[in-house]
């Protein structure tokens, strides 16, 4: 039978995934290459040789997805395989919409044909959009567990932007860890919390073998799922975080309405800052899942001291701005409880920061802590010391002061839910052991 060619549209992560595990060995496709999206700076690159096996002996080239009808027609594409996640189910069909046209098949691949089996309890955390307030949940969870005694591995969802090759698989035990693989602003702020609890993480590109060597060291395995994809393993438990900001969007984005569907625990968070959103996103959970259990959950903010009445720069979670599209985070909500005057840092952006502001108009009260690359970094930098304040609220989960270098005072903000709320989660977790 002759192969059906397949071009996979991706983001740096669930595509290479979904590559791994369903088309490497898979004698009935031949892929011709990778898309990329949302993150800048990583098309033009190539999937190398060494992560694709014996049938790509030269590696699979990775294109723009601006390009995609041109590469379908002179690939002569059979199937388009959409595999990225955080966008609406209008961008999915859109996109298949474009394929259809240019004469190729569409494809989305699922947990049966993706998820692998592992040897140790697995339980998966997944939001149903990008700053949901997953993270602050993985890092308690994490917290608590080390503390009673357990060998807790983390896998992160893969943010794999620089040598994949040498990301194939990574070990993070150490805050030096971040500095040796070159971590970059995005991956410190999922990474560093989970290392300071005494977890330790594992990340990089090729999923089943970093879960054997998580399974080497590990009572048992947390996924901590990244923007609103689904596991990469078949979780014995999983918890599904919604947002009350955005109660919606559990039914409107793509993966998040499969997550809510396949939890089995589903935590409504921010619950007091939208009491009637919470309702909503209540009410549509138990419509589409009914034998999911229900939390709701507030994210503690700590409150700043001594910044009243000043002029402050704040900068928020990058990610939860952009493609999650939220207009503020922990540190706007932070400064402005504490009496700051937050400015907008769109005047001062340069470089690729500038088009960030360009690109989401919505952002324009905080600064998007980009750092996909060292140029970005440099630019983010360059913004932060040309703005005449003298104070930076500084809403990511990682130490920012580890990325940039400024004589501003940075003060760090801390968020996390109540142990006493989450209780119901970490019971269920114990009874996985």
């Amino acid at each position: 039978m002759q192969k059906r060619k397949a071009l996979i549209l991706g983001a740096a992560g669930r595509d290479f995934h979904n590559f791994n595990t369903f088309f490497r060995n898979n004698e009935n496709y031949e892929v011709m290459g990778f898309t990329a999206a949302q993150i800048p700076g990583i098309e033009e690159r190539k999937y190398p040789a060494s992560l694709s096996d014996s049938l790509y002996p030269d590696g699979i080239p990775i294109y723009p997805e601006e390009k995609l009808e041109t590469i379908i027609k002179e690939k002569g594409i059979n199937d388009v395989a959409f595999s990225y996640s955080d966008v609406t189910h209008g961008h999915v069909m859109h996109l298949a919409s474009r394929s259809l046209a240019a004469g190729a098949s569409y494809l989305l691949l699922g947990p049966g044909d993706t998820c692998i089996h592992s040897t140790k309890p697995v339980f998966a955390i997944c939001a149903t959009r990008t700053g949901a307030g997953k993270s602050p949940l993985s890092k308690l969870i994490s917290k608590t567990l080390v503390e009673e005694g357990l060998n807790l591995a983390v896998i992160r969802h893969p943010m794999p932007y620089g040598d994949l090759e040498k990301q194939s698989v990574q070990r993070f035990s150490s805050l030096d860890d971040l500095d040796r693989h070159n971590c970059t602003i995005e991956e410190r702020e999922e990474y560093e919390g989970h290392i300071k609890n005494g977890a330790i993480l594992f990340a990089g590109v090729d999923y089943e073998a970093i879960l054997r060597e998580a399974e080497k060291e590990a009572d048992i395995i947390m996924w901590d799922g990244g923007n609103n994809d689904f596991p990469f393993y078949f979780p014995k438990l999983m918890i599904v975080v919604s947002d009350a900001l955005r109660p919606e969007h559990g039914y409107h984005y793509f993966p998040g309405e499969v997550n809510l569907r396949m939890a089995d625990i589903i935590l409504i968070s921010k619950a007091s800052q939208s009491p009637k959103g919470a309702e909503e996103a209540e009410a549509l959970a138990h419509r589409l899942n009914p034998k999911a259990h229900m939390l709701r959950a507030d994210i503690e903010v700590s409150a700043p001291e001594g910044i009243e009445g000043k002029e402050v720069i704040v900068v928020e979670d990058g990610p939860t701005l952009t493609h999650g599209g939220m207009d503020y985070g922990a540190g706007l909500l932070a400064a402005e409880r504490a009496g700051a005057k937050p400015v907008s840092p769109v005047p001062y952006a340069v470089g690729s920061i500038k088009e960030i502001f360009a690109n989401y108009p919505h952002t324009t009260k905080v600064l998007p802590a980009m750092g996909y690359g060292k140029k970005q970094v440099e630019e983010l930098q360059e913004t932060i010391n040309s703005m005449p304040q003298g104070t930076v609220v500084s809403g990511t989960p990682m130490d920012i002061s580890k990325a940039i270098s400024t004589e501003k005072d940075i003060i760090r903000v801390d968020y996390s839910y109540r142990e006493s709320e989450v209780e119901p989660i970490l019971e269920r977790i114990r009874k996985l052991l």
